[in-house]
């Protein structure tokens, strides 16, 4: 222990001599006061030994420094142009160094520092070396003399810069194990996640088989589906209400939840303003959601559509979903929210208004909203039954595009219901009436029976029909399409009075111009014939909103330009 203790001393001291420039080293004196002596468990020769060679060190540093000094040449590397001159020299050198990319750059230099002679050149005065590391081969020849590192430069000889495979890495249970860490965790995950996905499915299937269990016991709503439009873009939200609904709850949050809506939603942007009030979009969860404000004043329709939404069974993929409301105050006014589904194209009226259509894309507008007023117009009957309801304001403002292309119905403001069962009919108490340019004949004379509710059926076809003549006057054949114009665009005014389309639809009995070209298109041409039947002017004589699917089903089918996907 002593000898150790004698060893460390001896370092710094020396550490401090070289940092100082004194030569003052430990002597033997020096070590008889830190206690080290010959009397110790370990021999003093170690330090002796030591003293020799950092004696032997520094006497070269010092023979050094009074070496003759030379001249040099030097350049850089990479090809070493452009010479210069080095002077006052200790020594002179030129290297050549290969990466491992294989690419040689040479060099010429001098070392003019004594201390830097060692480890640039070595203890000798002229050396040559050569050496391999990580990054390639250099190699370096070192002499002493004027302009003596002029010349060819050092010879590498040829290398494979392959990097070698470790050895551990060649045997085949390090391989193994390598590749059962890299997988086992992937493999495992890849597992959870497959089972969690085939639970949902399972759970998804049953909610579906229940429900049209449920369905089977009207025969008109069991019939063949024809566009079951999947929700473009499922998101986390929507997965979300599809999980919140319990069997037998209406559409929609539960009412808990609805009652602090209106605090987790922040409102984006304006989209949408009507007499009913504003529709923004909102932000809740960090997803998109449709928010529509209603004045004070139209509380009725709020209450209205809320009552709509909350209707057992209304849920379907054609009917804008609903996800809650709430009332809530803002710089002192009070504000109706009913918070929605959020589709970026918005109303079937802005997207005819953008873009013309291809045959499909018409045939999947109209089958997907034909399949949402279907729905509305059936009544499912049961304990857990959907009563009928009749929407009284179909437009194409009230119709909104999905990103897939297939549309759903909005707007149950005005929406009258009715169970066959009881015979009741719930028109609502919403003073409001529909829109002027779409009602039919017998709501402008009045001659409709308000308490049949057949009639309200009736008028939604009506309407339906003008949405159809919409869509078609946008559809392209032999590369022709009319502008958009809304019905009756040449027959009354931007904003038409009751009396104004009372005399162009009731006394003149005049309807939209169905354009020539459709007659030349088998598909625009039945479409035609179609709409015509909707928009006739005895109710009794319009079909009913199941043959009206069936007749552009038939019309698709016929169509080589329309490929329906019955499971899409």
């Amino acid at each position: 222990m002593a000898a150790a203790r004698g060893v460390s001393y001896l370092l710094f001291v020396l550490t401090v001599s070289l940092c100082t420039g004194k030569q003052n080293y430990p002597t033997i004196s020096h070590l008889k006061e830190e206690g080290i002596d010959n009397d110790s468990e370990e021999p003093n020769e170690p330090p002796d030994q030591l003293i020799g060679d950092f004696g032997n060190f520094e006497s070269k540093r010092l023979r050094t420094d009074s070496k003759k000094r030379f001249k040099c040449l030097s350049c850089e590397p990479p090809d070493c142009s452009g010479l210069t001159e080095c002077h006052d020299a200790l020594q002179c050198w030129k290297s050549r160094v290969r990466d491992s990319d294989g690419v040689e750059r040479v060099s010429r230099g001098c070392t003019t520092v004594p201390d830097h002679v060692p480890f640039i050149c070595g203890s000798s005065s002229k050396s040559g070396h050569t050496k391999r590391h990580t990054g390639g081969q250099y190699a370096m020849d070192c002499c002493e003399g004027d302009y003596c590192n002029n010349g060819s430069f050092p010879y590498l000889a040829n290398a494979n810069f392959v990097e070698k495979v470790p050895h551990d890495v060649s045997n085949i249970g390090y391989i193994v194990k390598l590749a059962l860490a890299i997988l086992g965790p992937v493999l495992a995950l890849g597992a959870i996640g497959t089972i969690v996905l085939f639970l949902m499915r399972r759970t998804h299937r049953k909610r579906l088989m229940a429900a049209r269990a449920m369905a089977d016991h009207d025969p008109f709503y069991a019939s063949d589906e024809v566009l079951r439009a999947t929700a473009a873009g499922d998101s986390t939200l929507r997965e979300f209400l599809d999980r919140s609904m319990s069997s037998g709850s209406g559409s929609g949050l539960p009412l808990l939840i609805q009652r602090t809506l209106a605090k987790q939603i922040s409102l984006a942007e304006c989209i949408g303003k009507g007499r009913y009030g504003e529709v923004w979009r909102g932000v809740w969860h960090g997803e998109n959601v449709a928010v529509k404000i209603f004045f004070s004043r139209d509380e009725a329709s709020w209450n209205r559509e809320t009552e709509i939404y909350s209707t057992v069974l209304l849920r379907h993929e054609n009917i804008l979903g609903y996800i809650g409301s709430d009332m809530t105050s803002r710089n002192s006014c009070t504000q109706l929210w009913l918070v929605t589904h959020y589709h970026p194209l918005g109303s079937l009226y802005d997207h005819l208004n953008r873009t013309t259509l291809t045959h499909h894309q018409m045939m999947k507008i109209c089958l997907s909203a034909i399949n949402g007023l279907v729905h509305l117009h059936t009544e499912i009957f049961g304990t857990q039954g959907k009563p009928a309801i009749a929407h009284r304001d179909i437009k194409s403002k009230n119709i909104l595009v999905k990103l897939n292309g297939s549309c759903v119905i909005a707007d149950f403001g005005l929406a009258v219901t009715h169970v066959q069962s009881t015979g009741k009919m719930d028109v609502g108490s919403n003073p409001r009436v529909g829109t002027k340019r779409y009602m039919s004949p017998e709501v402008l004379d009045e001659s409709i029976n308000l308490d049949c509710f057949e009639s309200y059926k009736r008028v939604d076809i009506y309407a339906f029909g003008l949405v159809l003549w919409e869509v078609c006057r946008r559809t392209v054949s032999n590369g022709i399409a009319e502008d958009y114009k809304p019905p009756f665009y040449d027959l009354v005014p931007s904003d038409p009075s009751f009396e104004d389309m009372k005399k162009v639809v009731c006394v003149d009995q005049q309807r939209p111009i169905v354009p020539n070209r459709w007659a030349s298109n088998a598909t625009l041409s039945g479409m035609g014939k179609l709409i015509k039947e909707c928009w006739h002017q005895n109710p009794n004589v319009r079909l009913s909103a199941l043959r009206i699917k069936k007749t552009l089903v038939k019309l698709a089918s016929s169509d080589v330009h329309v490929n329906l996907d019955l499971d899409s």
